[in-house]
């Protein structure tokens, strides 16, 4: 009687030992879990790192801010079109196009 007992004990470890892979590859909380949240972690650590970047220059402007004259000055001239007293304001705008006959000269003078 022991003998039939062995088999069958086998086949209920093989059993188990079936159902706890499956849950460790497949189930909740198991391999494929893990790779989901291990690709999600790096994607948060790309985006921490950029976003720590632009604080850093945000609290590098702030600095300025608070302690420079000329930082505040160029915002506003550049932000809010400041000029001087006694200063005189150029704009000089390209013109996109060249003029018609100057197309036409070129060819001519060779």
């Amino acid at each position: 009687m022991r003998r039939s007992f062995q088999p069958l004990l086998l086949i209920i470890l093989l059993l188990a030992l079936l159902a706890l892979q499956v849950k460790l590859w497949v189930g909740e909380g198991g391999m494929r879990d893990v790779k989901v949240l291990e690709q999600s972690v790096g994607v948060q650590r790309e985006e921490n790192t950029r976003l720590r970047g632009r604080n850093d220059a945000l609290a590098a402007e702030v600095e300025e801010l608070k302690h420079g004259d000329e930082a505040v000055e160029e915002r506003a001239r550049s932000e809010m079109g400041l000029i001087k007293d006694g200063e005189t304001f150029y704009r000089v705008i390209d013109d996109p196009k060249p003029p018609a006959d100057a197309n036409n000269d070129a060819g001519h003078d060779r």
